[in-house]
């Protein structure tokens, strides 16, 4: 990965800075062909990610790439293939594979195989429902969204680490994960202006660690909202910068979880 740049803040044409982990815990800040990794050492898994998007140059290329420890950094900070080992916890990217892949075509195939370092995976519970589909398509339905004045996007996404997360193998499993997306409009009178949508994803009736080993409950279920920034960046302990007063869900007045809004379908969100 000769030359590789990670995360750009310019990207949108407004300063967004990378957003990074409050507090003292060690992190080691990786680059990858347009994204950058945040690991937390200690945890074994990152604190934040965040990419870069062109709409207007993705390239559909062959999934290709094996999930590969980071040679960069001791193994011992990740989480390696043993916690993914037979049980029904998945690989789940954090940056997505598709995300990073755009440009030429050997560009995007180099920035869609980089997305399978452990670094760029958290354990999720692999129940497959709606709501995870949900969780999964919320870029593409913002890009989307975006695409109509601007082709660009900006994504911050992560594992909630708390420190009550339940422990399996040696790795506390994350409870819950956040998604910021931020894009740029431009106003009638044709200055830039930064807005950004963020999201939380709740897989703690999923996760079952009390007898030792991970148990998934069979009607467990994802749950998945849109809540205010300013809420994920207290909750996930991550300075997220301008994102916060760019958010365009309405600030109600009682700020805390019960406001958030439930999401079970795209039309649900709000992007404006």
């Amino acid at each position: 990965m000769a030359d590789v740049t990670g995360y750009d803040e310019l990207f949108l044409g407004v300063v967004v800075p990378l957003p990074v982990p409050l507090g003292d815990a060690a992190t080691r800040e990786l680059v990858y062909p347009r994204f950058t990794v945040v690991l937390d050492a200690e945890r074994r898994l990152a604190a934040v990610t965040a990419v870069n998007i062109d709409g207007s140059l993705l390239r559909d290329v062959p999934r290709t790439g094996e999930w590969r420890l980071d040679e960069r950094i001791p193994a011992s900070e990740q989480t390696g293939p043993a916690v993914y080992a037979d049980n029904d916890l998945d690989r789940g990217h954090l940056v997505r594979r598709r995300d990073p892949g755009w440009g030429t075509v050997a560009e995007a195939r180099e920035a869609t195989e980089a997305t399978f370092f452990y670094t760029n995976a958290a354990p999720q519970a692999g129940a497959f429902n709606q709501s995870k589909e949900l969780w999964l398509g919320l870029e593409d339905h913002v890009l989307t969204y975006a695409e109509t004045t601007h082709q660009r996007i900006s994504v911050v996404t992560a594992p909630v680490l708390a420190a009550d997360d339940p422990e399996y193998r040696g790795v506390r499993i994350p409870r819950r994960f956040f998604k910021v997306a931020a894009w740029v409009q431009t106003d009638a009178a044709g200055t830039p202006l930064l807005e950004a949508a963020g999201f939380v994803l709740d897989q703690s009736d999923l996760i079952d660690t009390s007898q030792g080993v991970l148990a998934v409950p069979r009607l467990g279920a994802y749950r998945t909202f849109q809540a205010p920034i300013a809420d994920i960046e207290g909750l996930a302990g991550v300075d997220l910068g301008p994102l916060v007063h760019a958010d365009v869900l309405p600030q109600t007045t009682v700020r805390g979880e019960g406001d958030w809004r439930p999401l079970r379908a795209p039309a649900d969100i709000v992007l404006s």
